[in-house]
C-alpha cells in the first residue's frame, strides 16, 4: 500500500513538474504584497517554547488541525514526509484546535510519528488567523515570515511541495506562478478590498451604487454572532443566512432607489348620460 501511494505521489509530481502538451499549464498562486504572519509564543507538547521568530529564513507551513478531524489525520503522513524531505529549509508547525486533552494529543503525535513541533492554539491566536472556520487550515509563509497562501480542507500534498519549492527558489518545471490581491481570502481584515462577495449578486447596481453597497457591507456588523462585518461574514461563512439576507436588503434598497415606482394611471370616471340634443355644439372634452 505504501509503495502504491509513493508511486501515485510521484506520478502526480511528474504531472505538476513536467511539461504536458495535452494538459493545461499547472498554476500556483501567491499573495501580492503579503502581510507578515501574526507572531505567537506558545509551548510545545514537550514544554519547549515555540515562536515564529525561531524560524526566520525558513519557509513555514502553519497547520491548524485536530485529532478528531478525519481530513487532518489523512494529511499528516504527507506533512511528515515533506518535513523529512525539506527539513533544512522548511518548518512545519502543528497547531491543535478544539482539543485540550494533552495526553490524547501526545499519544496521537507518537502514533503518527509527527516530526515537527505541535502546540495547542489559543483562542486569541485562532482569531488573529481569521477564526479557523474549517479544518485542516494551513498557512504558507515565505522565508520573510509573510503569509503568501492559505488552504482550507484536505489538499494534494503535491500542491504544498510545489509551493514550497517555488518559495525556496528550487525548480518547479512547467508550473506557472501567479499573484493575487488578498481581498479577505487570507486575512478577513482585507475584506474591504473585495469587489465581489460569495453568494452576493451586485449586477443590478450601477457602479456608483455598487461602491455605496460595498461601503455599507464593510461598515455594518453581522448579527449572527460572528462579530464580523457583513462582508467579512460572507467570506468567513458562506452558509450564513443572516449576512446574506442583510446584504440582500441593502442591494434591493439601492436598486429600488434608482427605479422609483411609476405613477398609477388616473382612475377612469364612469360614463355620464348622453346630453340632450342642443343647437350649439357640445364643448370639447378636457384634455
Amino acid at each position: 500500500m505504501g509503495q502504491q501511494k509513493r508511486y501515485l505521489v510521484a506520478l502526480l509530481l511528474f504531472c505538476f513538474l513536467a511539461p504536458c502538451a495535452l494538459a493545461q499549464q499547472p498554476t500556483i498562486r501567491f499573495v501580492r504584497n503579503p502581510d507578515v504572519a501574526p507572531n505567537f509564543k506558545l509551548d510545545t507538547l514537550e514544554g519547549k517554547p515555540l515562536s515564529l521568530t525561531d524560524y526566520k529564513s525558513k519557509v513555514v507551513l502553519l497547520n491548524f488541525w485536530a485529532t478528531w478531524c478525519g481530513p487532518c489525520r489523512a494529511e499528516i503522513p504527507d506533512l511528515v514526509e515533506l518535513q523529512n524531505k525539506y527539513k533544512d529549509r522548511l518548518q512545519i508547525i502543528g497547531l491543535v484546535v478544539d482539543d485540550e486533552d494533552e495526553d490524547a494529543i501526545k499519544k496521537f503525535v507518537d502514533e503518527f510519528g509527527i516530526n515537527y513541533p505541535v502546540a495547542i492554539a489559543t483562542d486569541a491566536l485562532r482569531t488573529e488567523y481569521g477564526g479557523i472556520p474549517a479544518l485542516p487550515t494551513s498557512f504558507v509563509l515565505d522565508a520573510e515570515g509573510r503569509v503568501v497562501q492559505k488552504h482550507e480542507g484536505l489538499r494534494d500534498p503535491v500542491l504544498y511541495e510545489v509551493e514550497i519549492r517555488s518559495l525556496l527558489g528550487m525548480p518547479i518545471g512547467n508550473v506557472k506562478v501567479e499573484t493575487f490581491e488578498d481581498t479577505g481570502q487570507i486575512f478577513l481584515k482585507h475584506a474591504d478590498r473585495a469587489t465581489q462577495l460569495p453568494g452576493v449578486d451586485l449586477s443590478k447596481l450601477t457602479p456608483e451604487q455598487k461602491t455605496v453597497a460595498l461601503h455599507k457591507v464593510n461598515a455594518e456588523s453581522c448579527t449572527c454572532g460572528c462579530k464580523y462585518t457583513l462582508a467579512q461574514c460572507r467570506i468567513w461563512d458562506r452558509d450564513c443566512g443572516v449576512s446574506k439576507a442583510a446584504i440582500g436588503k441593502i442591494i434591493d434598497g439601492l436598486a429600488g432607489a434608482s427605479h422609483p415606482p411609476s405613477k398609477a394611471p388616473a382612475t377612469a370616471q364612469p360614463a355620464s348620460a348622453a346630453p340632450a340634443p342642443a343647437k350649439t355644439p357640445p364643448e370639447k372634452p378636457h384634455q
